[in-house]
């Protein structure tokens, strides 16, 4: 049986995130005394894009996935986000919605922070506000390359970017297991049919194996060439 934190508690000063290593105790307390713990099944959503933004969502554990909704079977998948990392701090510098959708992949706890709580942190504590302000400029940054991408590279070299970055999200458990074809696909900005033809295709030419929903990467190098080739 998994063991959860108490439901008042998020305990911040015991989490492997620089942001909350640095806080004073009266500014642990504020965050502590402005959040709320939420466990999201598979498939909730965390957040919906165009929804009123309240909080800022610090993640726990889980994992997840950022996307930003097109027509109705189309989406363009930013990002996984899994433990120790928040999702929504423009809601603290006066964004008052949400810029885009995240739902869980699997089972994800996370602590809903009020922005205003989070805004007088990021005012009182530098190096609170250094550390939000790093992680906002890494996440525009992933941004701007997948904008790249979709611009400027072919089929080929896009599936190779998404499967690149995909695999080397993988730390402490696998991630493919947990995305569909479609999931694969709006990471790299395809269709599911072009994306499962590719994929059948990198297979035969030895860049990976495919074990029912699982991918596993076997020639780094050239699925690197294409990538940066594509």
């Amino acid at each position: 049986m998994k063991t959860f934190i108490p439901p008042d508690d998020c305990s911040f000063g015991n989490l492997d995130a620089p942001c909350f290593r640095n806080l004073l105790p009266e500014e642990i307390a504020l965050a502590r005394d402005s959040k709320t713990r939420v466990v999201f099944r598979k498939g909730e959503n965390l957040t919906k894009q165009g929804a009123f933004a309240s909080s800022v969502l610090f993640v726990m554990d889980g994992l997840a996935k950022q996307y930003v909704e097109g027509d109705a079977s189309r989406n363009f998948n930013l990002r996984l986000i899994k433990g120790g990392e928040f999702i929504g701090l423009s809601v603290a510098f006066n964004n008052h919605i949400y810029d885009y959708s995240v739902v869980s992949l699997r089972e994800t706890t996370a602590c809903l922070i009020e922005k205003e709580a989070v805004t007088n942190l990021i005012k009182s504590n530098g190096e609170f506000a250094f550390n939000i302000i790093n992680r906002y400029c890494a996440q525009n940054s992933k941004l701007y390359t997948s904008v790249h991408d979709l611009m400027y590279k072919q089929m080929n070299g896009r599936l190779a970017g998404a499967l690149l970055y995909l695999w080397n999200e993988q730390v402490d458990d696998d991630v493919f297991p947990y995305l569909s074809r479609k999931d694969i696909a709006d990471f790299a900005g395809l269709s599911t049919e072009s994306t499962v033809k590719l994929l059948k295709s990198f297979e035969k030419d030895g860049l990976i194996k495919l074990e029912d929903k699982n991918v596993i990467l076997l020639d780094f190098l050239t699925l690197e060439q294409v990538s940066l080739k594509g």
